[in-house]
């Protein structure tokens, strides 16, 4: 726990060594939301059958998915970014030779990135709720958080398998790539998966936000409980049963790797 809290205690004081950074990143969300909203504005007279399910009202539906896709930012390239930054600044060797478990490491690089992420969450909402009349059902919230938690370890765990291509080919990630352009086309984020072809939404079902954000919706703005949302739940908890043991082998295999060509200090 002491190095975990160094961990973050490290990302966070570099954070916030940037002072102007915490402003663009408030007005970046703001501007996110305004821009949706507005363009909510164009279907508020219209009745969309895709949206029943979620209310029948765009912006909620949309203002759920640019918040809570952060999480998939986060866990897809949090590994790999803070790999990628300890390679610059000449670090990653040092922390490798300390008696650090490989598993300590993975998790304190990445959870400033999901505490960053929590944050801008919680950003999202309370403009939407205080001023842009979004109405978050109370009795969701346990099923969210779940879902939340399955989220966070099912993309984590595709980031860390991409944080190992960092370690062997230095440059050039395609697991982060592939997830976060094919989620953004696929999982939901900007409009209902069922307005796709019917081939594009059997792919949908393959990617865990796909699932995340369907459940969050549901949760959150129908207010549904975990046994309805049992299908999305239990396809995160698998996506996250197979996606962390691969990771794990496939980073370890790549310091090991790394070690013995000898290119941890390499970028």
């Amino acid at each position: 726990m002491r190095r975990l809290f160094a961990f973050v205690k490290r990302d966070f004081l570099s954070d916030v060594s940037y002072r102007f950074a915490f402003f663009f990143n408030l007005a970046s969300i703001l501007f996110s939301v305004l821009t949706f909203f507005f363009i909510a504005k164009l279907f508020s007279h219209s009745v969309n059958p895709y949206l029943n399910e979620y209310g029948g009202r765009y912006f909620p539906f949309v203002l759920i998915g640019i918040a809570f896709s952060g999480y998939l930012t986060a866990g897809l390239r949090g590994f790999s970014d803070a790999l990628r930054n300890e390679q610059l600044i000449g670090t990653l060797e040092m922390i490798l030779l300390t008696p650090t478990r490989l598993s300590t490491m993975l998790i304190s690089q990445t959870l400033w990135k999901f505490l960053q992420a929590t944050l801008n969450i919680f950003l999202y909402l309370i403009i939407g709720v205080l001023f842009l009349q979004v109405n978050i059902e109370m009795r969701g919230l346990f099923a969210a958080l779940i879902i939340l938690v399955l989220t966070v370890t099912s993309s984590g765990s595709l980031g860390i398998i991409a944080a190992a291509f960092i370690m062997i080919f230095k440059k050039g990630d395609p697991i982060t790539w592939l997830f976060i352009t094919a989620s953004s086309l696929l999982g939901g984020v900007f409009y209902p998966v069922a307005v796709l072809p019917e081939f594009l939404q059997k792919l949908a079902v393959l990617l865990p936000i796909t699932h995340s954000l369907k459940g969050l919706r549901g949760a959150l703005l129908a207010g549904r409980s975990f046994d309805d949302l049992s299908l999305h739940i239990g396809m995160l908890a698998l996506f996250s049963i197979i996606f962390i043991p691969v990771g794990i082998v496939t980073f370890a295999y790549a310091v090991k790797r790394a070690k013995r060509e000898g290119t941890l200090v390499y970028y």
